[in-house]
């Protein structure tokens, strides 16, 4: 199936690995060309360089922004302009119940995740409509549909950005613009060790022990799985897909 996206303009945030590099990676399979962005920038520079050896003629720029403060944010969209797609996808937000995590270590997070996304579609969405096409999809996490107490700040976190997406993907479509996103569950990436270490610790009493805590049933998702679920989304092929947030997760939030 040729997903039409040979030639479009994507940019990713925290794009230098995991879901964001795996994105950047089938992206540029289909001949996008890219913007990829991420704080490490000695990292984000072999992510690319690794995805221009591979994929010779797309193009592929880099953006090393530290996207937790809103002025970072809008020189971003100033630099890389409103592009076909947009993806956000930067932030990790901590473990930790609502004893363990205090007010600073909160806010910090929901900078560079909630109010980060937030402030993206207040920049790239209005203008894409002005436009009158564009697709932007949020990275955000199954903790949405399944909040656990151990993850609280990602679980309300998460809920927000899926209302987010709903609220603006609902109307975006009149004006040639779609608003989706997805929520990845346990996905096998750096992230799910850091994750797993502060449930061992919690639960266990020792973080060493953080791989007795990787599920059988289901199993944790690899990247390309999900970055397989996101390309076909931002694609011309799903192009009465608005307002949605695709679980992949492999049943997990179903039951």
């Amino acid at each position: 199936m040729d997903l039409q996206l040979a030639g479009k303009k994507v940019v990713i945030t925290g794009a230098s690995k995991g879901i964001g590099f795996g994105c950047a990676v089938s992206l540029a399979q289909e001949g996008c060309d890219l913007h990829l962005v991420a704080r490490n920038a000695d990292l984000l520079n072999k992510s690319a360089d690794k995805i221009r050896r591979d994929n010779p003629g797309v193009n592929v720029k880099v953006h090393s922004f530290d996207l937790s403060t809103s002025e970072s944010q809008a020189a971003l969209v100033e630099v890389t302009g409103i592009p076909d797609i947009w993806i956000n996808n930067a932030g990790a937000i901590p473990g930790g119940n609502i004893a363990d995590i205090d007010e600073q270590t909160w806010r910090n997070a929901w900078d560079l995740k909630v109010f980060g996304y937030i402030n993206i579609c207040r920049h790239v969405v209005p203008a894409m409509e002005l436009r009158g096409s564009g697709v932007l999809l949020n990275v955000i996490g199954a903790a949405a549909v399944r909040p656990q107490p151990t993850y609280i700040a990602g679980a309300v976190g998460n809920s927000g950005l899926v209302g987010l997406t709903t609220a603006l993907g609902s109307r975006s479509i009149q004006h040639g613009v779609r608003v989706l996103a997805v929520n990845p569950g346990l996905i096998v990436t750096d992230r799910m060790g850091d994750l797993l270490r502060q449930t061992a610790e919690a639960e266990l009493g020792d973080p060493g022990r953080w791989e007795e805590l990787i599920p059988s049933d289901p199993a944790p998702g690899t990247i390309e799985q999900c970055a397989d679920v996101i390309t076909f989304l931002v694609s011309p092929r799903a192009s009465h897909v608005s307002g949605t947030t695709l679980n992949i997760d492999g049943g997990a939030s179903a039951r």
